[in-house]
């Protein structure tokens, strides 16, 4: 007996694989017209969804991915769970998002979410009229993956090119290229190939729905700012930030993990002035330890997370502790 197709949802948030250029041939400066389809006009692009799903397109509104933060993901949070109570049956959600902050909504959803069924965000390279577009195949894998009964489990995930990839870990690492996002040190989770999805490992770190945040019930999340170590940075950045009112201040420092030392200094004041300092680093690969004379000026190691997941890792943390003890199990378990 033939079974029945899973039932997936879309929700188209715009980004590149929503957008229309003036000819097929215009592949970068195609956001500057401004045309941005729904979902619904997304998937009437690619008739193939039949073919592996029944989808549900959602609407939602269109947004270039760089002004997406806070508000959206707290939206898309609500979106998702309404998606669940209102579509019997349904087997995952797929979400369209522009490349840019891409695995900042990945993260910040696979921190707060509270539903069982995995999320797949998905986005293009290049535009949905654009010769030889990534998008069809992109959208059409992330359904297959929402949709298949491996990817319980797995949290949120992020599809590309084929691969499939975990939130905490993906990150952009390419303007143009169609490989852009990669998973350092560890490597992608699995493959959305022409014969099946075939995963390969799972991600260690604990996921939504399993964790102790949940987005929907979050007004705001306090303000955290990064600051990026370079030759000579003197900590001019630092004490801006703890003049605007941050509540917790990610370092960007150099490998293994160190800002300069005037900057240190500057960071050493914001501890003592109740300000939380995680120390991350600038080259996106490897464990940030916390030496001891990190751990004498009170400042915390982002574990391995980049500096803008550490960022929402922090600001998170910062809605429900100010202790130095719980941030830091915290980063150790998520």
């Amino acid at each position: 007996m033939t079974q029945p197709l899973p039932r997936v949802a879309f929700i188209g948030t715009g980004g590149t694989m929503a957008s229309l250029g003036r000819d097929t041939l215009d592949i970068q400066d195609y956001s500057v017209l401004g045309q941005v389809m729904g979902a619904a006009e997304i998937m009437a692009r690619v008739p193939e969804l039949a073919r592996v799903a029944e989808v549900f397109p959602r609407p939602y509104s269109a947004v270039i991915s760089s002004r997406i933060g806070f508000k959206d993901w707290k939206a898309l949070a609500e979106e998702c769970h309404r998606a669940v109570a209102e579509i019997p049956g349904l087997a995952g959600i797929v979400i369209g998002h522009g490349t840019s902050t891409m695995e900042e909504t990945a993260y910040a959803l696979s921190l707060g979410l509270k539903i069982d069924i995995p999320v797949v965000m998905v986005g293009s390279q290049r535009p949905a009229s654009g010769l030889s577009s990534d998008m069809p195949m992109n959208l059409l894998n992330a359904v297959r993956v929402a949709g298949h009964p491996d990817s319980r489990g797995m949290g949120v995930m992020l599809l590309l090119n084929d691969e499939i990839h975990a939130a905490r870990e993906v990150t952009k690492t390419s303007t143009w290229r169609m490989q852009t996002f990669r998973t350092p040190d560890f490597g992608l989770l699995g493959h959305a190939d022409a014969d099946r999805v075939a995963f390969y490992r799972r991600p260690a770190r604990r996921t939504a729905p399993e964790t102790e945040f949940d987005l929907r019930a979050m007004e705001s999340l306090p303000r955290v700012d990064i600051t990026y170590a370079y030759a000579d940075s003197d900590g001019t950045a630092v004490r801006a930030f703890i003049a605007a009112g941050a509540k917790g201040i990610v370092s960007a420092g150099f490998a293994p993990g160190n800002p300069t030392p005037w900057e240190a200094e500057a960071l050493a004041e914001a501890v003592k002035q109740g300000v939380t300092v995680v120390q991350s680093c600038r080259v996106g690969s490897g464990r940030v330890v916390q030496g001891s004379k990190m751990a004498e000026q009170g400042i915390l190691a982002a574990d391995n997370l980049n500096p803008q997941k550490a960022r929402i890792l922090l600001a998170f943390a910062l809605t429900r502790t100010q202790d130095p003890a719980e941030i830091t199990r915290i980063f150790a378990t998520y």
